[in-house]
C-alpha cells in the first residue's frame, strides 16, 4: 500500500507556483490577485477561506476578503459580483458556498464572469470541461486528477467507480476520467443513493472514488485487492481527542481498506490540500490569460 500524500504534493505545487510568480514579478508583471467573498459565519466556510488566504500569501499572490453578514440581500451580493467582474485588478474570485437560503446560489454562480470563475462552477466552464476544451475545472476534481498524474497511476482502460453524483465532485470527476486525455480514457461508473448492487459494482473498481459525505461508508468488503482508493469525504465528527472537539472523517474506513489498496488517500492530508492547491492553479491561469 502506498499513501497518496496530498499534503506533500500540494506543497510541491505551491513551490512551483511561487517560482512562477517570482518570474512574473521580475518581468515587470504584477502578482495574481484572488478575492474571496464570504457571507455569514459558517465555521467550515470561515476555516476554508482562511486557508485560501494563507495559501495565497505562501505563493506570493495578492488576496482580498470581502465579508457580508447573513442578512445581506441578493441584490447587494450580485452588485458585488458585478463589481469584481469589472475590476481589472482582480484575476479571479470565489463566492464561498453555502449561501443563506434567501440568496439563489444559481443566480450568483451565473452572474460570475467565466473568465474569473476560478471555482469552475459556471456552466460555461463546466460545458467546456465536458467537451475537453480549456476551462477552469472545479478544484476538487482537478486536484484529484493532479494527484493521479503525479503518482503515475494508470487510468487508461481502467474501470473507475465514482460514489456520488454532485455537480462539484462526482459528476465532473466522472467526465474528466472518461475524456481522451492522460489521466483519462477510463470506463466510468457513477453510483448514487438509488444504485442497486452497490457492493458488487465497487468490487469491480480498479479505481474507487468515494465522494458521498457519508463517514465510514466504504468498508474493506467493498474494495478489491490492489485497487486505488481516493477518499473525498470530510465529515466533522465529535472527538474528545482533539483540541477543536471534532475530527475530520472520510467516507472510507481507512484502517480496514488500506491493507487491500495499492494506493489510498488519508483524511485529512489527502484530497483536501489538493483542492486548495487547485484554486491556486486556476488563479495563476486566470492571471496569465488576463496579462
Amino acid at each position: 500500500m502506498q499513501l497518496l500524500d496530498g499534503k506533500a504534493t500540494a506543497r510541491s505545487i505551491k513551490d512551483e507556483i511561487a517560482d512562477e510568480v517570482q518570474l512574473m514579478k521580475k518581468g515587470g508583471l504584477r502578482e495574481p490577485h484572488l478575492v474571496a467573498v464570504l457571507v455569514g459565519h459558517d465555521g467550515g466556510s470561515e476555516s476554508y477561506v482562511a486557508y485560501k488566504i494563507k495559501d495565497c500569501e505562501e505563493v506570493g499572490f495578492k488576496s482580498s476578503l470581502i465579508r457580508y453578514e447573513d442578512d445581506v440581500t441578493e441584490e447587494e451580493l450580485l452588485k458585488c459580483v458585478d463589481k469584481l467582474n469589472n475590476d481589472p485588478d482582480v484575476d479571479g474570485f470565489i463566492v464561498q458556498l453555502p449561501l443563506p437560503k434567501h440568496i439563489s446560489e444559481e443566480k450568483v454562480t451565473l452572474a460570475i464572469d467565466p473568465a474569473k470563475d476560478v471555482d469552475g462552477f459556471h456552466p460555461q466552464n463546466v460545458g467546456q470541461m465536458t467537451m475537453g476544451l480549456p476551462a477552469f475545472v472545479s478544484a476538487t476534481p482537478q486536484g484529484i486528477m493532479e494527484l493521479i498524474k503525479r503518482y503515475n497511476i494508470e487510468t487508461s482502460g481502467k474501470h473507475v467507480v465514482v460514489l456520488g453524483r454532485s455537480n462539484i465532485v462526482g459528476r465532473p470527476m466522472s467526465i474528466l476520467l472518461s475524456l481522451k486525455s492522460n489521466p483519462g480514457n477510463a470506463t466510468v461508473t457513477v453510483c448514487h443513493s438509488r444504485t442497486r448492487n452497490l457492493k458488487e459494482i465497487c468490487l469491480q473498481a480498479d479505481i474507487l472514488i468515494a465522494a458521498l459525505g457519508s463517514p465510514h461508508f466504504v468498508t474493506a468488503e467493498m474494495v478489491k485487492e490492489g485497487a486505488v482508493v481516493i477518499d473525498v469525504g470530510t465529515t466533522r465528527l465529535p472527538s474528545d481527542k482533539t483540541k477543536s472537539g471534532f475530527k475530520l472523517t472520510g467516507d472510507v474506513v481507512f484502517d480496514e481498506v488500506a491493507p487491500k489498496a495499492a494506493y489510498i488517500t488519508p483524511v485529512p492530508g489527502g484530497v483536501g490540500p489538493m483542492t486548495r492547491a487547485s484554486l491556486l492553479i486556476n488563479t495563476l491561469k486566470a492571471a496569465k490569460s488576463r496579462m
